[in-house]
């Protein structure tokens, strides 16, 4: 499996750079106020549906997104739910919260392309594709949290869009910096690529700017770690080993791979998450079209 990063600074101390970065960013483009809003209410145990159901009803435009979301053939709910409190009812608190912030995350990836080696676009592409990937995953892993695997997915690049907001040169360097094989694989770590130009790369920038918009625990690490799960603390590695494969399975084809060394899934990998070469398979067969529906709904 892939090794963590040789520091050339040590992982607190890039982790401190990239937390300095995305403070210094008052231009980033940032979530709508309503759906950090969310973030904190869910988060409060003293909280209501009633409270989320208002607050979420403040934005109109937010409410169509989330039940798009809840009513798509992706999400697989056995009737049309026409409101936000019976999607409340239905799905719980954490469940909506985390389909709002699915909503609202395609404004995040824009800004064009960079260079012939990176396009925003295809990075949110590739972020709904692992995504989806984490959640087919997650199912065949029996695990509860499905909503919450399909956000992590999404996420997890989400710290190369920081670098792109915080210096575009600095990325572009990077991405010059990169080499590959005939067959578009890479041969130098993209990481050190970044950690070069930046002194931190995208694992870092993503965990940081979890950490600045007060998610959960589980979604900052699983930025932080999709690449090195077994440097995530012992009793939260289920959601970073589950991108980690959920990445692998989403290039399987085609998109955005550039921070794949490897792409191969080790049997450490599967057991980590307690299901075997046949459940992969499963998923493998489903993703094609599980793709098709979710980009569709969560298009930009």
């Amino acid at each position: 499996m892939e090794q963590s990063v040789k520091p050339g600074t040590s992982s607190d101390a890039a982790l401190q750079i990239a937390h300095l970065a995305v403070k210094q960013l008052s231009h980033i483009a940032t979530l709508p106020e309503v759906t950090l809003g969310i973030i904190e209410l869910v988060e409060n145990p003293n909280s209501s549906a009633r409270d989320l159901n208002a607050l979420i009803g403040r934005d109109p435009a937010l409410s169509a997104r989330v039940l798009k979301v809840v009513n798509s053939a992706f999400y697989g709910l056995p009737r049309q739910i026409g409101s936000i409190d019976r999607a409340i009812a239905l799905l719980g608190l954490n469940a909506v919260k985390n389909i709002a912030i699915a909503a609202s995350l395609a404004k995040l990836f824009r800004g064009g392309a960079l260079s012939d080696r990176f396009d925003a676009k295809e990075l949110w592409s590739h972020s709904i594709a692992v995504a989806t990937a984490a959640k087919l995953l997650a199912k065949e892993a029996r695990m509860s949290s499905q909503d919450e695997a399909f956000l992590a997915g999404l996420m997890h690049d989400i710290g190369i869009m920081v670098e792109l907001q915080t210096d575009r040169t600095k990325l572009a360097q990077a991405f010059a910096d990169m080499q590959f094989d005939a067959d578009g694989q890479p041969t130098i770590d993209f990481r050190m690529a970044e950690r070069a130009v930046f002194g931190a790369d995208h694992c870092h920038f993503g965990e940081a700017l979890c950490e600045q918009w007060k998610f959960p625990r589980s979604l900052a690490l699983a930025c932080g770690h999709h690449h090195d799960p077994m440097h995530a603390p012992a009793e939260s590695r289920q959601i970073p080993w589950l991108v980690f494969i959920a990445d692998r399975l989403a290039t399987e084809s085609e998109g955005f791979r550039t921070d794949l060394a490897s792409r191969g899934i080790p049997r450490e990998a599967l057991d980590a998450l307690g299901i075997g070469p046949e459940a992969l398979e499963s998923v493998r067969s489903q993703l094609a079209a599980a793709l098709d529906e979710a980009s569709a709904t969560l298009a930009a």
